[in-house]
C-alpha cells in the first residue's frame, strides 16, 4: 500500500496528563473516575486549552462512561465517543482513532484516556472468570488461567525454534530496570543484576517474576487536535505520523486461540500491523530513533522487535544481547522510562506518554535528537495496534 492514507502528520498530540503511579490497590480512597478526570484535566492544562473545549473521547479500555466524565468535567457537548478495543492491544491505535475522528470532521479536540485501578480481581487472573465455553474449558482445564500462562507458551515455542534463552529475556528486564532507576515516576528503584533475575521465583515457565509487568493504579490522558490548531497551543506538538490497527487472521482471535501456524505462534502477532504502519509512513525500522514497546512480558519485547523489522525472525534474542535496546549506547533505545516491567503499567498509555516526551525533548532519559518514535499496543486480542510519532520539524 502506498501512502495515500490521509492521516500522516495531519494531527498532533498537544497535551499529556498523568496521575502518579501506585502499586496495585494503593490509589484509594480515590475512585477510578477521580484518577481519569485528574489525568484529563492535567492534559488539558498541559495543552493550554479549557477542559470544556474537549469534544471527543477515544478509548481502548474503559471501565468508565463518557456521560459521567462529561458531567464531572463540565463538558457540554461531544461529537465523537468511541472505543477501539477492550484491552491493551488498542493503546497505540486509540490515538489513530482520535486522529481519524478529527480528520473526518467529527470532533476538533479529542482526549485519549486510560485508567487502571485493580480491586480484588487481578487482571492476571481475569480469564479464570470467563463463562464456560468449548474454548475456555479447553485451556482452563490445562491450568492456563491467566495471560502469563498463554504468553509463556509463545515464549517457549520461540526458544524451541530459534534458540532464544532466558538470558535474552533477562536483558530486556534488566535494561528497562536501569532506565527506571533514573525516571522520577518509576515504581521500581532497586537495581537488578543477572543473579537477581535468576533468583526470582518462576511464575510460568519460562517467565519468572521479573518477566511480568507491574500491577499498577493510575491514569494517563493525551489531547489530540489538528496540526493547524496545534501551532497555536502551549506545547511543542508531536505529530501523529502513522497509525495502524487490526491483525492477521492466522493469529486468530487472540493468544487463547493456539491454532496458528508455527512461525506465527512464536511471534507477537504484530507483523501485519508493522506492514501497514510502515506503508503509511515515510520511515522504516532504520528511521526509528526510539521504540516504546508494549512489555506486559519481557519475551514479547523480543518478538515485537522481530515483527517490526529491527532484526530478522528468530534473531531477537541476540539483538537484545548485543546491547541494542539499551538507553546508554544502544542503536534502538527501548522503553526509556522503564516500561511496564519497571516504571508503571497503565495498559500501554505510559508508552504513548514516553513517546511524546521523547519527541518534545523533555524525557527523563532523553534520546539525543530523537525525531521518530514507535509505540506499540500489546500483543493480545485483535485488534492490536502501532503508532509512529514524529517530532515537529
Amino acid at each position: 500500500m502506498s501512502e495515500s492514507f490521509g492521516l500522516r502528520d495531519k494531527t498532533a498530540i498537544v497535551g499529556v496528563g498523568a496521575t502518579p503511579y501506585w502499586k496495585r490497590g494503593k490509589s484509594g480512597p480515590r475512585t477510578l473516575q477521580e484518577l481519569v478526570c485528574g489525568a484529563i484535566i492535567a492534559a488539558a492544562d498541559d495543552a493550554g486549552i479549557h477542559v470544556p473545549d474537549i469534544d471527543g473521547f477515544a478509548y481502548f479500555a474503559a471501565d468508565f462512561d463518557t456521560g459521567a466524565l462529561m458531567e464531572t468535567l463540565g463538558i457540554r457537548d461531544v461529537g465523537f465517543s468511541s472505543m477501539l478495543t477492550g484491552s491493551g492491544g488498542g493503546s497505540a491505535g486509540a490515538v489513530g482513532l482520535a486522529s481519524a475522528a478529527i480528520i473526518a470532521g467529527l470532533a476538533e479536540t479529542v482526549v485519549v484516556v486510560c485508567g487502571v485501578q485493580q480491586g480484588e480481581l487481578r487482571y492476571g487472573a481475569m480469564p479464570s472468570t470467563y463463562d464456560a465455553s468449548a474454548e475456555s474449558c479447553f485451556y482452563q482445564s490445562a491450568g492456563l488461567v491467566g495471560p502469563g500462562h498463554m504468553f509463556a507458551l509463545l515464549a517457549r515455542r520461540h526458544m524451541h525454534l530459534y534458540g532464544t534463552t532466558r538470558e535474552h529475556f533477562a536483558e530486556v528486564a534488566i535494561s528497562t530496570r536501569i532506565n527506571a532507576l533514573t525516571h522520577p515516576d518509576a515504581l521500581m528503584k532497586k537495581p537488578m543484576t543477572l543473579d537477581d533475575y535468576f533468583a526470582a521465583p518462576m511464575i510460568s515457565d519460562p517467565h519468572c517474576l521479573f518477566d511480568f509487568c507491574l500491577e499498577t493504579d493510575g491514569a494517563i490522558a493525551v489531547i489530540v487536535t489538528s496540526a493547524e490548531r496545534a501551532k497555536d497551543l502551549k506545547q511543542k506538538p508531536v505529530m501523529v505520523h502513522a497509525s495502524a490497527q487490526g491483525g492477521a487472521g492466522e493469529w486468530g482471535r487472540s493468544i487463547y486461540w493456539m491454532n496458528m501456524p508455527d512461525e506465527t505462534f512464536a511471534s507477537s502477532g504484530h507483523a501485519a500491523i508493522a506492514r501497514r504502519l510502515y506503508a503509511r509512513s515515510d520511515v522504516g525500522p532504520s528511521g526509528i530513533d526510539t521504540a516504546q514497546i508494549y512489555d506486559h512480558f519481557s519475551s514479547q519485547v523480543i518478538l515485537q522487535l522481530e515483527d517490526y523489522g529491527f532484526c530478522a525472525k528468530g534473531e531477537g534474542g541476540p539483538f537484545v544481547a548485543s546491547g541494542a535496546i539499551r538507553f546508554d549506547g544502544g542503536s534502538l533505545p527501548v522503553n526509556t522510562d522503564g516500561g511496564q516491567l519497571s516504571c508503571g503499567y497503565i495498559w500501554g498509555m505510559s508508552h504513548v506518554r514516553e513517546g511524546v516526551e521523547q519527541l518534545r525533548g523533555t524525557a527523563a532519559n532523553q534520546v539525543k535528537d530523537a525525531k521518530f518514535a514507535l509505540v506499540t499496543g500489546g500483543p493480545s486480542d485483535i485488534p492490536m495496534s502501532g503508532l509512529i510519532l514524529r517530532a515537529e520539524a
